[in-house]
């Protein structure tokens, strides 16, 4: 008798505009249907409609909308502590978790609170782990990233998530050394690359197609609307405007070298920003040539690699889009907001060329572009060989996980 196909489950925040989590879930998904063809793949997430329209998937809401109605029940919640719409959220998904052999949480920040109070994402988490746990369904996390997770609160409820799961593996050291820092003890969980880098490379553009803005190299410049980590935009007014004050003056740098930029996102909260910075280039240069300085928009990281199939070089400041021109062999400038894009470009060898995103000088980074340009053979074939390498240890999860839960 023929065995019944595996019933695997994705969790995270998926659907929402971040593409990089969408193209963390696709990886898996890719990898999932590689290993087991026939699995029946549900995806538990943020924007369920989003995703069943785009992957043609099952999905599951990860906050219940069906609640009990009523004023009693509203002034019961809020006496509680909303108490009783937690406990409706652990039902919601246990009775989704049930019919599932396997939970795979892959890639992402997932362990951190980057904009985030205690009772929304993370409760969410800890929620559905302890669901995992009371309907027998194993849990696993894939190539995650941990940290930083500044309220205490928010502290005990990964870790308290974390803790129930089967299967932990972090994406580099820094999230596993967070992770026993603040007390849980991660000495024995393995360490992958983040799965993005298992996303085919969209095949390079025809013969023909035009390249805007005649001569000179096409830099790609990622953005990101950037308020501070707790992403308040009353408290870091200041800190965007002088994210996108820099970045302008570096374009005009770049413009007045002969090249071409090409802006790009990770997020579709980063059109924001992207509108801004073009606002600012072009009230300072009126007159500015068409296609020297362009904008696609992008609705998945497969069109962010294909845009960046065009450049020569990157700047990039979402973790995600640094993975995705490293996957490009890239020769590639990081300004982040965390440390894990400074770990990911050092692990590949080009750890010079790295600043944050709050205290990114000007001088600096036209010093570092020139460097990484004079270099950029060298520095592409550095990249090559550890891209290389991080797509043999995720095959080796990959047979660890079909082994394990598959």
């Amino acid at each position: 008798m023929a065995s019944s196909p595996v019933k695997v489950g994705l969790f995270g925040r998926f659907g929402v505009g971040n593409l990089g989590n969408d193209g963390s879930m696709e990886a898996m998904l890719a990898a999932v249907r590689r290993m087991r063809p026939g699995a029946q793949v549900v995806c538990i997430c943020d924007g369920p409609e989003v995703v069943a329209r785009i992957y043609r998937l099952p999905t599951v809401p990860m906050v219940t909308r069906t609640r009990p109605a009523g004023p009693l029940f509203g002034l019961l919640n809020r006496a509680l502590l909303k108490l009783p719409a937690r406990i409706a959220e652990l039902f919601h998904a246990i009775a989704a978790l049930r019919p599932l052999d396997v939970l795979l949480v892959p890639g992402t920040g997932i362990l951190d609170d980057f904009g985030e109070s205690p009772l929304g994402t993370p409760s969410t988490i800890f929620t559905w782990c302890l669901a995992a746990r009371l309907a027998g369904t194993p849990l696993a996390f894939i190539s995650i990233g941990a940290g930083p997770i500044e309220h205490a609160l928010s502290r005990w409820l990964m870790k308290a998530g974390a803790a129930l799961a089967q299967y932990r593996s972090y994406r580099d050291a820094k999230s596993r050394d967070f992770m026993n820092q603040i007390g849980f003890d991660a000495r024995d969980d393995p360490i992958f690359p983040d799965i993005a880098f298992q996303l085919p490379v969209p095949p390079p553009a025809g013969e023909g197609v035009p390249v805007p803005g005649g001569s000179g190299l096409t830099v790609g410049l990622g953005v990101m609307t950037y308020y501070g980590w707790r992403c308040d935009a009353t408290t870091g007014a200041a800190t965007m405007n002088a994210y996108i004050d820099k970045l302008a003056a570096f374009v005009g740098w770049l413009l007045d070298q002969g090249h071409r930029v090409r802006v790009m996102l990770g997020d579709q909260d980063d059109r924001l920003a992207v509108d801004r910075l073009l606002g600012a280039v072009a009230g300072a240069r009126p007159g500015l040539a068409p296609g020297r300085l362009y904008f696609e928009p992008a609705d998945s990281l497969h069109e962010v690699m294909r845009q960046m199939g065009t450049t020569d070089l990157v700047v990039a400041t979402r973790f995600h889009n640094v993975v995705c021109a490293l996957k490009l062999a890239k020769p590639t400038i990081s300004l982040s907001y965390a440390a894990k894009n400074d770990v990911l470009m050092a692990d590949m060898g080009v750890g010079e060329f790295c600043q944050h995103i709050e205290r990114f000088e000007l001088d600096l980074l036209t010093g570092q572009f020139s460097r990484l340009l004079a270099a950029r053979e060298d520095v592409a074939q550095r990249i090559r060989t550890t891209a290389a390498r991080y797509q043999r240890q995720l095959e080796q999860q990959n047979e660890t996980l079909a082994a394990r839960f598959l």
